[in-house]
């Protein structure tokens, strides 16, 4: 009987001798050994691009099952991508003849699988050996799509590094060309919801709604202030080791918070390079952005722009003088509540939960959604009530204290100067306001 399964297996690449954990596929034939070498080919991509990948494959091999006879590989990858579109199941009559059952699917969502699967079968017609053609292979585009291509070309070259030594014959040998099975067309849409938290309540989230019978929760409240005033998003956090806080030498008074990269950045002990091979040799830890996306120690890793050749970037409180109450509050977490790791199980991670383990990303939602809700708000992101609501409000925030786009950038460490613009655009109700003063 045919079926697939999704499992996680330990890789062992034979040539190098590195070891992988990785989502894999079971089948009634046994495991796609060539979706386990591609993903370890990109072993460097996250964690989520993986799951995404396995996920795109799976619905794939399920689509084969449900309709064997399709002799062409093409043809069966435009089917399957129509049908992840239009679902399968006749609603006038409630069933489907496929026994698959699949609701309509978004087009960004079809169009994302569409990539992962066009991604890997690409990877498979490089490999020595394989003779067959492109799943999904290149025709000659129309002028209409050329244009689009050179579009297209320009906007993703403009920001990066020398783009210009990049051969014109080669630029446009790839913009008159387009993929015979193209993506769906997808709506344009500027929400107008507000996402970030409200900065009326955000004090008394801090101050009331993290803590319980009249005893502050000093761990929380520093990872929000990091969050709502330094701009980090909640994976960045819990990569922080406890030495990367410190007084400011330029004013004790004040924080100052690095984020180094959790495996490239620098080691806090002088006798290794690099994190990783800190963690590797000093602790039974590794990288957090290196588990598994389902193991509880997974924390992502979006490769914000770094500032330093140590692999690190600085937070920038806004308001400045939140570095002074963030210091405070980082004090009395260290002095009244840390639990200290103990014997074998010690590690450099700042946050710890009440055995002396490395804190949760789940474990903090929790916390942040009872706090939300002590204060009387409902966490939902359509309220801007959510951890990734602080991330915007700090982005908002920039734009009220006046800082140019550039400055923006720096501030929340994207690499591209438009990346930013999300988190600062107005409101309509903003917009009428301000048109408003000027008549």
């Amino acid at each position: 009987m045919a079926f697939v399964k999704k499992i996680n297996v330990n890789y062992v690449d034979l040539d190098s001798g590195l070891r992988f954990g990785l989502p894999a596929l079971f089948t009634d034939q046994g495991l796609i050994i060539s979706h386990l070498r591609y993903l370890a080919w990109f072993n460097q991509k996250s964690e989520s691009w993986k799951e995404r990948s396995v996920f795109s494959l799976k619905l794939l091999i399920e689509y084969i099952h449900a309709v064997p006879n399709y002799d062409k590989a093409t043809e069966l990858l435009k089917s399957f991508t129509e049908s992840l579109v239009t679902g399968t199941i006749d609603y006038d009559t409630l069933n489907d003849p496929l026994g698959l059952f699949w609701r309509p699917r978004k087009t960004s969502n079809a169009n994302n699988i569409l990539f992962h699967l066009t991604h890997y079968t690409d990877f498979l017609a490089l490999q020595e050996g394989y003779t067959s053609s492109r799943v999904n292979p290149f025709r000659k585009a129309t002028s209409y799509e050329e244009r689009l291509n050179w579009c297209a070309y320009y906007q993703k070259q403009q920001n990066v590094f020398l783009n210009h030594l990049t051969p014109k014959s080669y630029i446009r040998s790839q913009v008159q060309k387009v993929r015979l099975i193209s993506g769906f067309a997808n709506n344009k849409v500027d929400n107008e919801k507000v996402t970030r938290f409200p900065e009326e309540h955000v004090e008394r989230l801090i101050y009331l709604g993290f803590g319980k019978n009249g005893t502050p929760d000093y761990k929380s409240q520093a990872i929000t202030m990091l969050l709502n005033y330094g701009g980090l998003r909640k994976s960045e956090v819990f990569h922080i080791y406890t030495s990367d806080i410190t007084q400011n030498p330029n004013n004790p008074e004040e924080a100052m918070v690095r984020v180094y990269h959790p495996e490239y950045g620098a080691s806090p002990d002088p006798h290794y390079k690099t994190r990783k091979e800190y963690l590797l040799a000093e602790t039974n830890y590794k990288p957090r952005n290196q588990y598994r996306i389902t193991e509880r120690l997974h924390a992502g890793w979006k490769n914000p722009l770094l500032t330093s050749d140590k692999a690190y970037y600085e937070v920038l409180f806004c308001p400045r003088e939140k570095a002074k109450e963030f210091l405070a509050v980082w004090v009395n977490y260290l002095k009244f509540q840390r639990v200290e790791p103990q014997g074998s199980d010690r590690h450099p991670f700042a946050f710890t939960n009440n055995t002396g383990k490395p804190e949760t990303i789940k474990n903090f939602q929790r916390l942040h959604k009872n706090a939300v809700q002590k204060i009387g708000l409902a966490c939902k992101k359509e309220f801007g009530t959510t951890e990734h609501a602080h991330r915007h409000a700090y982005g908002y925030r920039l734009r009220r204290h006046g800082l140019n786009q550039v400055e923006i950038q720096k501030s929340m460490h994207h690499k591209s100067p438009n990346s930013c613009l999300i988190y600062i655009k107005p409101t309509n109700e903003e917009i009428k306001n301000k048109m408003k003063e000027t008549e």
